[in-house]
Parts: structure tokens; C-alpha cells; sequence
């Protein structure tokens, strides 16, 4: 998984009159959890956005004045109007410890319903799994080629080396609808 570089710089105070003064200097309050205790940082608004407006999945590196530590993403607040950045946690991980995570789906492969006239359509965009951080990979790929006409593709049928699926086992990934045309050949048979 491809890694993402953040320059944090640690909080000294905290409460609304500090994190007020660093939203008006472009600065957005943030949070690590992980380990024994919670550590407050502050990064650019603008390096934030290359992170969270992004279908990509990211581990990052977040290095402060005095370490770097190995985080991910794990929740954001949004302005409910502008839809600026007023917050962000991120979760700190082990190198030997499984990492939960979302990781984009990529349908591959020209299905057989699809062909018949069906519309194939990505269910869940993204699948959880947890692994290892040096085993996440950037996509899961999922071949549709064999996936015919209102047949779905559920997380139990999918695996991945060195992976494990934590999403609910009937979760629907992928399926092809029956499209108007689709239907009307059906009928004529």
C-alpha cells in the first residue's frame, strides 16, 4: 500500500479558543489513538486535502518535531457548509500487528451478463480487511468475467493471499441488473 507523507506539528494547548486560532491560521486539529496515550497534532489544511478528498487508501507517515509515527486514516469532520476539514483522527499501527482498514474494489474483466445486456454495478466500494501493513495492498481486484445476468458477487466469495475479510459474509460486492432491453430479450425467448 502506498504510504503518505504528513508534516504534523505537535498541539501545546488545547480547547476551542486554541483549536479556533489554528482553523484561522489553515491549520486543522488532530488526533492519534493507538496506543497508551492520545497524542494532539496540527497539520496544513491544504497537505489534509491530498489525503482525504481521494479515492485512494493510504498508510501514513506522520512526522512531528520529534517522531514519526505509522498511522491511518480514521475518521474526519466536515464543515457542514463549506466542507473544510475541522478535524481528523488518525489511528496508530504496529508493523507487527494486523491493521484493520478499507480498501478500494476494481472490477476486472468483461462479465458474461454484461455481454447478455445487463448493467454491472460496484455495491461496496470499498471491502474492510485486516492484514498486516506491509501485506495491504492498494486495490482488491475482483474478476466479473464469469458473473451472469441478476448474479451478485458476495464478500464470502472472495479471497486474497495473506488477507482477511472482516465485512459480513453475504455483504454484496458486485452484480449485474437486469436493464429494460435485457428483460425484453429475456421475454421474447
Amino acid at each position: 500500500m502506498k504510504t503518505f507523507e504528513l508534516t504534523a506539528e505537535t498541539r501545546k494547548s488545547l480547547g476551542k479558543r486554541s483549536t479556533k486560532d489554528l482553523r484561522l491560521a489553515d491549520r486543522v486539529p488532530c488526533v492519534v489513538y493507538g496506543k497508551a496515550e492520545n497524542k494532539h497534532f496540527s497539520v496544513n489544511k491544504k497537505d489534509l486535502k491530498e489525503l482525504v478528498f481521494t479515492p485512494n487508501v493510504y498508510l501514513v507517515a506522520l512526522k512531528s518535531e520529534t517522531e514519526t509515527l505509522g498511522v491511518i486514516l480514521q475518521d474526519f469532520q466536515f464543515h457542514p457548509i463549506t466542507d473544510e476539514v475541522l478535524h481528523v483522527d488518525f489511528y496508530e499501527f504496529q508493523a507487527d500487528q494486523p491493521v484493520v482498514i478499507k480498501v478500494p474494489v476494481v472490477l476486472t474483466g468483461f462479465s458474461e451478463g454484461v455481454k447478455a445486456g445487463g448493467k454491472l454495478q460496484l455495491v461496496n466500494r470499498l471491502v474492510k480487511v485486516s492484514a498486516l501493513a506491509a501485506d495491504l495492498p492498494d486495490t482488491l481486484e475482483v474478476d466479473t468475467t464469469s458473473l451472469g445476468l441478476g448474479e451478485t458477487i458476495r464478500v464470502s466469495q472472495l479471497s486474497f493471499p495473506r488477507l482477511e475479510l472482516v465485512d459480513p459474509p453475504k455483504s454484496i460486492v458486485a452484480t449485474v441488473k437486469l436493464t429494460r432491453a435485457a428483460r425484453g430479450a429475456m421475454a421474447k425467448q
